[in-house]
């Protein structure tokens, strides 16, 4: 079996999302996320913009490979509404993701499986409306070489069509490129078998 080298994500915050049940309101919101700081940083934001509202529950995913993730109740029953949020990220398939349903209450109780399906129907609200895209998971290695082998690294490179995502061309040169992790391997022994260039991942 081949190893999965793809995933599917959001580049971009769709426009939010509202489902009401009995005067409650869910307002879904979804958020490309790479790392914990910024899932803290978009979860404060919508505090400030929603500071009278009741709860702010999320769940997020992160990572390709070895993921992380996380879902918050916010004050609302157990599992009744991190979890449901979760539920949706999984169905979907996607990753670096956090999804926010913030809730104003209107005045009657849902019912644990009341909040249930409102926090999941929000979040699968707002997941049908995102861009939701396919993206590679990919290797970085760092070629290092003296700048009279510039034409051979040069060559491979543009067979091969490998992405360069930092150079730095001196006397002592070096490049970083970003590989398809399925290439990865063979691209790396045509580096290592070639005399005076030197290649490690980074």
């Amino acid at each position: 079996m081949t190893e999965k080298d793809t995933y599917k994500t959001i580049e971009l915050a769709p426009e939010p999302v509202l489902f009401k049940d009995r005067n409650s309101k869910f307002f879904g919101y979804a958020f490309p996320v790479l790392n914990e700081e910024e899932v803290k940083q978009n979860i404060d934001l919508l505090k400030k913009e929603h500071h009278s509202a009741r709860h702010w529950c999320y769940a997020y995913q992160l990572g390709t490979e070895n993921i992380t993730y996380r879902a918050n109740d916010d004050g609302e029953p157990n599992n009744s509404a991190g979890l449901p949020i979760y539920g949706q990220i999984q169905s979907f398939e996607v990753t670096n993701i956090l999804i926010v349903v913030v809730r104003y209450f209107g005045g009657t109780k849902l019912g644990v499986s009341g909040l249930i399906n409102a926090y999941k129907t929000a979040a699968q609200m707002i997941l049908e409306q995102a861009d939701i895209v396919e993206k590679t998971i990919n290797i970085d290695f760092l070629i290092h070489f003296d700048y009279k082998n510039m034409n051979t690294v040069m060559r491979i490179i543009k067979e091969k069509k490998l992405n360069i995502i930092n150079q730095k061309l001196e006397m002592d040169c070096q490049i970083t490129i970003s590989v398809r992790k399925k290439d990865a391997n063979s691209i790396f022994e045509i580096f290592e078998n070639l005399f005076e260039i030197n290649i490690k991942e980074v």
